[in-house]
């Protein structure tokens, strides 16, 4: 990230864009699939390390979903998206802002101990569509990953 690239938004758009991030995670949390994958535009693409392939668009988000919900349904375990440290770092003055934040992922067993399963580091392009702020562009860093802050 570079410090003198940082945008500064409007104080209600920056309060959009963190509900954009807070609501993302409420809802894959809750298994809402369809509903999270509607937070991305229809072409969107999803990229990151924990998985084998990106996922581009609005029928692969969903399932990309669906089984986040039943793979903790079948291992007994909560995940929760813990997004922090919303920075939007670009704006190109047309409805298109470049978007960072880390993102933990925690995980708790039936009866078990939380724990810290992922830490990374989401780079977003985002765009408003007329209606809302929607993710068209999603990569993630893992923190231990060559290039990444600190490593």
């Amino acid at each position: 990230m570079n410090p003198s690239a940082l945008a500064s938004p409007a104080g209600a758009r920056l309060a959009e864009i963190h509900q954009l991030y807070y609501l993302q995670s409420h809802l894959i949390d809750g298994g809402h699939a369809a509903e999270w994958a509607a937070t991305f535009t229809a072409a969107a693409t999803f990229a990151s390390p924990t998985y084998p392939a990106p996922v581009t668009g609005t029928a692969a988000l969903t399932a990309f979903a669906e089984r986040f919900a039943a793979d903790c349904a079948a291992e007994g375990v909560a995940r929760r998206h813990v997004v922090g440290n919303v920075a939007v770092t670009g704006d190109d003055g047309a409805g298109t802002l470049q978007v960072e934040a880390y993102l933990q992922i925690v995980a708790t067993p039936r009866g078990g101990t939380p724990r810290i399963e992922r830490f990374t580091t989401l780079t977003d392009q985002v765009v408003h569509d007329g209606e809302g702020w929607r993710i068209a562009a999603r990569a993630v860093r893992r923190d231990d990953a060559p290039g990444a802050a600190g490593s």
